[in-house]
């Protein structure tokens, strides 16, 4: 895997002061991508063991909210087969942050039905590490930048503890994210 980009204190992305790894790779394309340099899956530089450590001590920091994972598409498949083992090392590492992931894919259809465009033998490992997941594609027509934590109306901030619990989508609420 590739990434484009690592953000240290980025407040854009999530709740509070986050680390924010950009990956690469998108096979997707929506129209005014605002990332499209990261569709290809050998932009930026190779993910290593280095630049895992490099985010394992960027998260350290006690004003450090959590992590969140852009792109490019970190549920492409090859991606996911990436970053399950690393958020392990999260997860292991810091069981007190959270952890955001943005995704073009649709909860139900792309990563959880079997044949959905994302869905691999890792998917499910994935999605359990996940506290909130952005999903649904970039519409340029449905864009609003009134929303918080995301660019288009169609898409959702779903609180994924509370959708593994309930067996539902639950939409995330903390801070009264737009009322939902």
């Amino acid at each position: 895997m590739y990434y484009g980009e690592i953000k240290k204190t980025d407040i854009a992305n999530g709740i509070g002061v986050r680390v924010s790894l950009f990956v690469s790779g998108c096979t997707r394309h929506c129209k005014n991508c605002f990332n499209a340099e990261t569709w290809s899956f050998t932009y930026g530089k190779p993910f290593t063991a280095e630049t895992e450590q490099e985010i394992l001590d960027a998260l350290a920091p006690g004003y450090i909210n959590g992590l969140s994972l852009l792109g490019g598409e970190p549920m492409e498949c090859e991606n996911q087969r990436a970053l399950v083992p690393f958020l392990r090392r999260v997860r292991a590492a810091y069981p007190e942050k959270d952890v955001w992931c943005y995704t073009g894919s649709t909860l139900e259809t792309d990563l959880q039905k079997d044949g959905g465009r994302n869905r691999c033998e890792v998917t499910d490992a994935f999605l359990s590490m996940i506290d909130v997941l952005v999903d649904g594609a970039f519409v340029e027509a449905l864009k609003d930048i009134t929303l918080r934590f995301r660019g288009s109306s169609n898409q959702r901030l779903i609180d994924m503890k509370q959708t593994r619990q309930r067996g539902e989508i639950v939409l995330w609420a903390e801070h009264g994210a737009d009322g939902e």
